[in-house]
């Protein structure tokens, strides 16, 4: 697990109502630290809080509906 002290950058607000595709490209590339995941609304996941993860939260269009972050 990395360490949350000194994560890099750790929400991407100005990402959301963009291609949920491009928006993880975009985190990976401003954060090498984190993986990150795409999310469609409704999916189940752990609930789990991880300092190198960051989850894209996708409607059905692939579109982010919530700011992504670190968790």
């Amino acid at each position: 697990m990395t360490d949350c002290i000194d994560s890099g950058k750790s929400s991407w607000a100005e990402l959301v109502g963009i291609n949920g595709e491009v928006a993880a490209h975009i985190i990976a590339k401003e954060n090498p630290k984190v993986s990150v995941q795409i999310v469609k609304e409704g999916m189940m996941v752990t609930m789990d809080f991880r300092c190198d993860r960051v989850r894209v939260w996708v409607d059905n269009y692939g579109i982010v509906k919530t700011t992504p972050h670190i968790g």
